[in-house]
């Protein structure tokens, strides 16, 4: 049976993409495995540099003073990096969930820190806005889509200071002008590829501005000079990233794929809405196109869903322990005909209930 895979992350990933990193694995060169090569040889060089390049042409930043990186540590090593980098004085943060309160205890170790705004009293149910970023602040910082809760910004501030975006779960999502972002950072186990790398898009002229000394690991501007191989990378999932962008580019990029998460998120969102039996956990003007998060409205029902879903081949649609009930991850690779699965069970339970 085929598994609908709607775990919140490592996630799914597309067949193709999968088909082909498994036969790499085997033989990439002549004999070689992919995971056997040398990071210095010709063949993996390349695929370094095409992953690189892909991910600047998706986003729409070739040529306008960015770089991009293949790091390790994730999206936390982030969380530091970024500070360590950017934070000369103080810096603003948007708190709208887990990851983000994170990222402002990181960067505390360095120095002062400011919550421009804060929905942590809601349980990150909404996303706030009508806040004001100090223009005398370092950066800005926020994130673009919070998986526990179900939040995503629709739109983001016009901020006076560079901008900074934790983009690990809606990356390569929806269309915006990523122009507007100073730093983009994004583990890549949502819509890219296995855990295992960071994408990290950076402009450079942000760069070389501390007065501290940065160790050479947590250095943006040591690893743009070696070419995001300063050490030996993850090879296994800058590839796999790197197929994946490809399948993105010739589906029709970021535009094409928008407009399937676009019909993903309004079938379930329909479902919530109109099914009395559940309720939707994040306010509906900021719900999340990537996570759907809802309830049961009785939770005496639960064994019964549960056994449901489960018996239809669905993976993954726990929810997080700081919302609970369920969460549909809906990534770029995952189906239409996946969440109408997903749909027509919720259905079936209305009509036993």
């Amino acid at each position: 049976m085929k598994k609908h895979n709607f775990s919140a992350g490592p996630c799914v990933l597309p067949k193709s993409v999968m088909e082909k990193a498994a036969e790499a694995v085997v033989n990439y060169d002549d004999g070689l495995s992919l995971i056997e090569i040398s990071h210095r040889s010709k063949p993996f060089v390349d695929i370094m540099e095409n992953a690189r390049s892909l991910a600047l042409e998706l986003l729409g930043l070739e040529g306008k003073g960015y770089k991009a990186l293949f790091l390790q540590g994730g999206a936390s090593t982030q969380f530091l990096m970024v500070a360590l980098n950017l934070l000369e004085k103080r810096a603003g943060y948007l708190n709208t969930g887990t990851w983000s309160d994170k990222a402002i205890k990181e960067a505390k170790i360095y120095d002062d820190i400011y919550e421009v705004a804060s929905s942590k009293s809601a349980n990150f149910n909404y996303i706030p806005k009508g806040y004001e970023i100090p223009d005398d602040y370092d950066y800005f910082h926020c994130t673009s889509n919070n998986t526990i809760f179900g939040t995503q910004m629709k739109s983001f501030p016009n901020s006076p200071i560079p901008m900074v975006c934790d983009m690990s779960s809606d990356i390569f999502s929806r269309q915006l002008d990523f122009s507007q972002f100073d730093l983009i950072y994004a583990g890549a186990q949502k819509n890219m590829g296995p855990a295992g790398t960071t994408l990290v898009v950076v402009k450079e002229d942000i760069l070389g501005k501390v007065s501290r000394k940065i160790p050479s690991m947590m250095d943006y501007k040591v690893h743009i000079g070696k070419g995001s191989m300063f050490n030996t990378p993850p090879v296994f999932a800058v590839y796999v990233s790197m197929l994946t962008m490809q399948w993105l580019k010739d589906k029709g990029g970021i535009k094409a794929i928008e407009e399937e998460n676009e019909k993903k998120a309004r079938l379930i969102y329909s479902e919530v809405d109109l099914n009395p039996l559940f309720k939707g956990y994040a306010v509906k003007e900021d719900r999340s196109y990537m996570n759907a998060t809802f309830t049961l409205e009785n939770e005496n029902l639960k064994e019964t869903f549960d056994a449901m879903w489960k018996e239809a081949g669905i993976n993954g649609l726990n929810g997080h322990r700081s919302v609970g009930g369920y969460r549909a991850s809906m990534y770029n690779a995952l189906s239409l005909d996946s969440v109408k699965v997903l749909v027509e069970v919720m259905s079936d339970l209305e009509s036993k209930a």
